[in-house]
């Protein structure tokens, strides 16, 4: 049988895909981040679903569950919050499959960084403005950050940095970036995103960390630097221009 790793999308249960819901529907065994993945989100399981919560639970453990219901044939649902592809340890679970001879396949789902942006109403590139993201998040002491990853390093860029999991390290974040984005670089900060208790922090790189503290914004946040948050006066794209020549490729 298949273990799915599904992205349950960042918050709101109705952000789950339409294919990680029917997944969902059709999996005997759930296993769930119960700290960040929806309650509401369990109700697609089927009735007699057996639910894990692996909140508690270490990456053997985890594995254990896992490798179990496959040998008693049963598909599971693994709900990851988010999408999948960054910051998800999906890594490793499908490294201990790959060990146990067991199948996976992963359903993406909307991540964290696409549904501040929602919230924020922006589009993170803008013509003649970026059309760089970058995704990132901040060494601690649990994790370091590889060697030429650091805040300071992909400053120099300009382009707009999305931090996932640094909330609690605003003040970091601003002091390594204000050389590069300079004190009134347009920054926001979306905690909670696309559930009932969100919240939506505006500002400049020399404000936001104020705002984030005296909202006591600590974790599920993402905090995004750079001009396009800001950008009002641009080209319109090449995409639906009207001098575009729309027969030919």
């Amino acid at each position: 049988m298949t273990v799915y790793f599904i992205g349950a999308g960042p918050g709101a249960a109705d952000l789950i895909t339409v294919r990680g819901a029917r997944v969902l529907a059709a999996s005997p065994v759930c296993l769930y981040a119960g700290s960040l993945v929806p309650r509401e989100l369990l109700a697609e399981c089927p009735p007699d679903a057996r639910l894990v919560d692996t909140a508690l639970l270490d990456i053997d453990q985890i594995t254990a569950e896992l490798v179990r219901a496959h040998g008693e044939g049963q598909d599971v649902a693994r709900l990851h919050s988010g999408d999948p592809s960054v910051f998800s340890a999906v890594n490793e679970q499908m490294r201990r499959l790959d060990e146990a001879g067991v199948p996976y396949e992963v359903v993406p789902g909307v991540p964290a960084f696409a549904a501040a942006a929602a919230a924020l109403k922006r589009e993170l590139t803008v013509p003649t403005v970026g059309q760089t993201v970058i995704l990132t998040r901040i060494a601690q002491r649990a994790t370091a950050m590889p060697e030429g990853e650091d805040l300071a390093t992909l400053g120099r860029s300009g382009a707009l940095i999305v931090l996932h999991l640094a909330a609690r390290y605003v003040d970091r974040v601003v002091d390594e970036l204000l050389p590069h984005y300079g004190a009134e670089c347009p920054t926001a900060v979306v905690a909670m995103a696309s559930r009932p208790d969100e919240i939506i922090l505006r500002g400049t790189l020399d404000s936001i960390a104020e705002q984030v503290k005296s909202a006591g914004v600590i974790r599920t946040a993402v905090i995004m630097v750079g001009r396009t948050l800001g950008a009002e006066q641009f080209r319109d794209s090449h995409l639906y221009s009207p001098a575009r020549d729309r027969h030919t490729c």
